[in-house]
């Protein structure tokens, strides 16, 4: 370039090779220093305003259980692969969903001059909705509400408020664990009763899916226990893999489960979109009254039934675990339930009105 005095003049290069150099080698060693460390992401298809699919650490990691386990009921544990169910299984004529919600209306004290207790005024309420897989419709049959107030002060009576009636019942004490867990109790004996009605003698090809742990519910022989949140990590470490290598409508083989219930259960691996490699997966269970060969039936049987009834997750924040007739029963009961506000109001008056 020529300046005014005509002189032309070149920029002199800049002494940096040294670091350059010093940059480049230490741009080259990060992958190295790098290896083995890269952080896994993965995001829970839920909305985590209820929860997530898998709730611990521990299942995912399977860091084992204390839970009593027999692995070799299906096949030998060395055997242990992906299982799908054989073409000519069919899905049932008919399947009956049944469910339960609750609500804690208020927390109560319930007493005399002498003795006030603590209590729980609850509503909650059950219902089975009948899937006709032959018309390819699906109808709640039967739901029912109920309330109660919980309490272990002996001389309580029934309280009718202006909005609804509770019926008293006795607790042992005033623990609040004691108190959701006589709740639980009347939702489950609710559940059983709805189910009972519902179900069709004449119907031989019908299976009944129960929303949750079957607990001391199975009593019948084509009755499923469905747990969509999993917690404990129930099988051997080394058996995971099996677990986690599931394709969609794919089962682990049947093993048997002691905790407070014995009972005989598998993993299932629902369709839905590829994320963590425990997503989509639920639990089924069934019950130990039933010979082994009868368990492994009811497993194929809910391998080909219950992966049509998953949820999307544009209708569903839960899905896919959260199958579609189960959240439209539990729509339908938690409108049964009435207004939480308005029962507490009244709750609140007829306590005002009560001396105590």
């Amino acid at each position: 370039m020529a300046g005014r005095g005509g002189a032309a003049w070149t920029e002199e290069p800049r002494e940096r090779s040294d670091r350059s150099d010093e940059g480049r080698r230490r741009h080259e060693r990060r992958p190295d220093a790098c290896a083995g460390s890269i952080m896994r992401l993965f995001v829970e298809a839920w909305d985590p305003g209820f929860g997530a699919g898998v709730e611990s650490s521990e299942f995912v990691n399977g860091n084992g259980s204390s839970a009593e386990i027999d692995t070799e009921v299906e096949r030998p544990a060395e055997a242990w692969e992906p299982l799908s169910p054989a073409p000519d299984v069919r899905a049932p004529d008919v399947v009956l969903m049944v469910d339960g919600v609750r609500r804690r209306d208020a927390r109560v004290w319930v007493g005399d001059e002498t003795d006030v207790q603590p209590g729980l005024a609850a509503s909650y309420a059950a219902g089975v909705v009948r899937c006709d897989l032959r018309r390819g419709a699906a109808e709640v049959v039967t739901a029912r509400v109920e309330r109660g107030v919980f309490t272990s002060f002996p001389d309580a009576t029934e309280l009718l408020t202006g909005a609804a009636r509770y019926t008293v019942h006795q607790t042992k004490n005033g623990d609040q664990r004691v108190l959701d867990n006589a709740l639980q109790a009347r939702l489950a004996a609710l559940e059983a009763a709805v189910c009972a009605e519902s179900r069709d003698e004449s119907t031989a090809d019908e299976l009944i899916v129960a929303d949750g742990l079957l607990g001391s519910r199975a009593n019948a022989s084509r009755m499923l226990g469905y747990i969509k949140s999993q917690e404990q990590p129930y099988l051997p470490a080394a058996l995971t893999p099996v677990m986690t290598a599931l394709r969609a409508g794919q089962r682990t083989p049947v093993f048997r489960l002691g905790t407070r219930f014995r009972h005989y259960t598998w993993y299932l691996r629902l369709p839905g979109p590829k994320g963590a490699p425990w997503g989509n997966l639920v639990r089924v269970e069934c019950s130990t009254e039933l010979p082994p060969v009868a368990a492994v039936a009811l497993a194929d049987l809910s391998a080909v039934t219950l992966p049509r009834f998953a949820a999307t997750s544009y209708k569903d924040p839960r899905a896919p675990q959260n199958l579609m007739p189960i959240a439209g029963l539990e729509r339908r009961l938690r409108a049964m339930l009435g207004d939480g506000r308005l029962l507490h109001r009244a709750l609140t008056r007829t306590a005002n009105q009560v001396p105590v």
